[in-house]
Order: structure tokens, then C-alpha cells, then sequence
């Protein structure tokens, strides 16, 4: 069986005092959740669990993030989280401080038999 991509959705968090790289990357997670509805488990029969779940959180620093409590925000599926060298440290220099700036892709896949699902086409009305 083959999985297919059924969802992209991105998204942003941040920690503006902590300089707390899963805070931030946990936020980021959460805003691309807030903009997505899966409804398609209910309404074709899935199971939920069948889905795999694949996070990817850019972060000037990769190596702070605490990818078990990314994990964590993750409601549904299997997760998998990466993090990579990305996002935005802005530094003020009035405050002393580093305000970390997390993005983060979450993928949703489906085993999906080959031909499962097709496209059809609609006509164009007039």
C-alpha cells in the first residue's frame, strides 16, 4: 500500500523572554492545527490511527528542541518530529533579550491503495 499526502498545513510560534525553542516550536505546532479540520476519518471510515504524521520545526538552534513534548501536541497519528536549522532569532538590543521565532510543516499521510481515489472532472457550467 502506498501513503499519500492528504494534508500540508504550516505555522508559526514563538517565545519572546525564554529564548524556549520547544515552547516556541510547541506554538508553532498548535497554529498549524488551528487552521486545518481533517473531517475525512468520520466521513470515509479511517482510523485515525492510521495516519502518520510528519512535523518538520525550523529553529536557529535544532538541537534545543524537546521533540518528545513536540510529539505530544500532536493529537491524532503516528507523529514524526525533525527539527532543522531554520525560523528567526531577533535580538533586541534596549531589552537584552532573543525572541525565537519557530515554523512548522505538518505533513498528514494515508496508506491509500493505488487507484483508491480519483480526481474526477466537472464540467464547466455556464
Amino acid at each position: 500500500m502506498t501513503e499519500k499526502r492528504i494534508i500540508l498545513e504550516m505555522g508559526t510560534g514563538n517565545d519572546l523572554y525564554g529564548m524556549d525553542y520547544t515552547k516556541a516550536a510547541c506554538r508553532a505546532v498548535q497554529d498549524a492545527l488551528h487552521h486545518s479540520s481533517i473531517v475525512l476519518f468520520k466521513s470515509l471510515g479511517y482510523d485515525h490511527r492510521e495516519m502518520r504524521v510528519q512535523v518538520t520545526i525550523g529553529v536557529q538552534e535544532p538541537d534545543q528542541v524537546d521533540i518528545a513534548r513536540v510529539c505530544a501536541e500532536l493529537p491524532r497519528g503516528r507523529a514524526e518530529v525533525t527539527a532543522v536549522h531554520g525560523g528567526l532569532n531577533v535580538h533586541d538590543l534596549e531589552q537584552n533579550t532573543t525572541h525565537v521565532i519557530a515554523t512548522a510543516a505538518v505533513e498528514a499521510f494515508l496508506p491509500i491503495e493505488p487507484g483508491q481515489w480519483r480526481l474526477s472532472h466537472q464540467p464547466d457550467t455556464v
